[in-house]
């Protein structure tokens, strides 16, 4: 029986030592140098404190050497933390309150930040001085034979309303279950490349990390800038021999806009699989109409779930559709629909919508830190009053097509889906009214231009007006660049509902 996620690194390199694994423009890490690499992280982390450190960020560039990091983290008996270097200072503090590590991974080019942002009593090793050592064999011997399948085995930082990120634990029994149950049922084999789009702290990646690690597949990660430059894209896909994707149908809609086909067409892509936002039927089309051969799969799932909970395989002539299905349940997740009481909604009742409810093995433990939003999500099932029985009521809305097909319907509240993904248009509010020049806000979305609105009055020498440069450029000291709004509506008072909250309804009469 498995019971940790590294058995398919040790596997892999077994099989494949010296096949790539991970690379990017700079490096490349074959299975077995990624082995070796985690082991001597794996021991070097162990021995940096005198307790388990629990969760442990690792505050690195997306590179190969980073996923090196997670797993040695994994090696030393915790859970990995994924951060990007490219990370708002100020985001980076409240994940750091909230989670109050013990312990930081880093490299000596980012050791100076790391201290800063962590605090001088925090323990920070670096990639460098751990890999100048030698694996401990027994050390990890010994931390392996207390490992247990629902230990956490990372914890992912997502938005949330409260202006603090949530912090998704997930277990290593969890991503196991993804694994074994999505390669199969997508059909990703070891002869896969895989093109990594997403960061490695977006619960996208997971796909692209895991399925490499667990088929002994190869991932290149995709150059940041080439998504800008869709030659530059069509060439790497080209070079690299890139047979399969999972990438946000925002990243896939640039190929599409500038009919990137026209330049040059990648003969290699197999499967296409999207997913995390909705995927607008111009872009599938040109995609598809391109590729009719390939094999497209659209999927879905929060990061409160693992990953994904249901797949959909795109057959036959979809052209009459307005909007792809989400498909049905990936094996062994339980995937259903819950009326306005609490009710089921059965697969025969066609068009009636309903909250998306997941259980099974997938379920993530909770929120880190945070038992009352846990609490708030992580519910008991009404429909079973016999025993404890745990469920996670998403918030998305769906209904059943005639084929018994989910077809997603939007939000319960107002978290969105932008650029692959999930927001609490909460968190930006908050950020927007700690700025001087800014007294109250509210944002909206606009779905069918995939652009966030701000509504704000300005405060201050700015009273009437704020610079949008300027609300913009503060934005981005305390938000990643995916949450930064696109439109802004000064206005000298925000519409209210009659128990005084901000009256969005209004708000999209007035601009949308």
């Amino acid at each position: 029986m498995q019971t940790n996620v590294l058995e398919y690194l040790e596997y892999s390199a077994q099989r494949f030592p010296e096949k790539t694994a991970y690379a990017d423009a700079d490096s490349k890490l074959s299975f077995g140098e990624l082995l070796d690499m985690a082991r001597r992280i794996g021991s070097s982390a162990a021995l940096a404190v005198d307790v388990p450190a629990g969760p442990v960020p690792v505050l690195l560039k997306k590179s190969p050497m980073a996923l090196a990091g997670f797993f040695g983290v994994m090696y030393s008996g915790n859970a990995y933390v994924p951060l990007d270097v490219e990370m708002p200072a100020a985001r980076l503090s409240l994940i750091k309150e909230n989670l109050k590590p013990k312990l930081v991974l880093t490299d000596r080019e980012h050791e100076a930040m790391a201290r800063d942002i962590f605090g001088e009593g925090i323990k920070v090793i670096t990639i460098e001085t751990a890999l100048s050592k030698e694996a401990d064999d027994e050390l990890l011997l010994s931390i392996g034979r207390k490992h247990l399948d629902t230990d956490p085995a990372y914890v992912l930082y997502t938005s949330g309303s409260t202006g603090v990120p949530k912090g998704v634990v997930v277990s290593h029994r969890s991503l196991i279950d993804y694994m074994d149950s999505f390669c199969p049922a997508v059909g990703v084999r070891s002869e896969d490349v895989i093109a990594s789009q997403a960061p490695f702290y977006f619960d996208a990646s997971l796909i692209d990390i895991y399925c490499t690690l667990k088929m002994g597949a190869t991932l290149h990660i995709v150059p940041l800038e080439f998504f800008s430059i869709p030659l530059r894209l069509m060439e790497f896909l080209q070079d690299k021999r890139i047979t399969m994707i999972r990438w946000v149908p925002s990243a896939m809609g640039i190929v599409s806009t500038f009919k990137a086909f026209k330049s040059l067409r990648p003969d290699s892509l197999r499967l296409i699989i999207f997913g995390a936002e909705s995927m607008p039927m111009k872009c599938f089309n040109y995609w598809r109409e391109n590729y009719p051969e390939a094999d497209f799969v659209q999927i879905y799932g929060p990061t409160e779930i693992t990953g994904i909970c249901t797949y959909h395989h795109i057959t036959g002539d979809v052209s009459d559709l307005k909007v792809l299905p989400i498909g049905r349940a990936l094996y062994n997740s339980g995937v259903f629909l819950l009326d306005e009481k609490g009710g089921l909604i059965d697969e025969k009742d066609a068009g009636r919508v309903g909250e998306i409810c997941v259980k099974g093995t997938c379920l993530a433990h909770g929120y880190y830190n945070d038992p009352e939003r846990t609490a708030a999500v992580f519910v008991q099932n009404p429909l079973n009053p016999y025993y404890p029985e745990r469920i996670y009521r998403t918030g998305d809305m769906a209904s059943y097509n005639e084929a018994g097909d989910l077809v997603f319907a939007g939000r319960r509240d107002f978290q969105i889906k932008h650029m692959g993904h999930r927001i609490e248009l909460g968190e930006i509010e908050n950020a927007a009214v700690s700025l001087d020049i800014i007294s109250r806000a509210a944002c909206f979305f606009d779905e069918k231009k995939n652009k966030i609105h701000m509504a704000y009055e300005a405060k201050g020498e700015s009273e009437g007006k704020a610079d949008e440069a300027a609300i913009m450029a503060a934005l981005g000291e305390k938000l990643p660049k995916y949450m930064i709004p696109n439109v802004y509506h000064p206005v000298e008072n925000l519409p209210q509902t009659a128990t005084g909250k901000a009256d969005r309804g209004k708000l999209k009469e007035m601009f949308l």
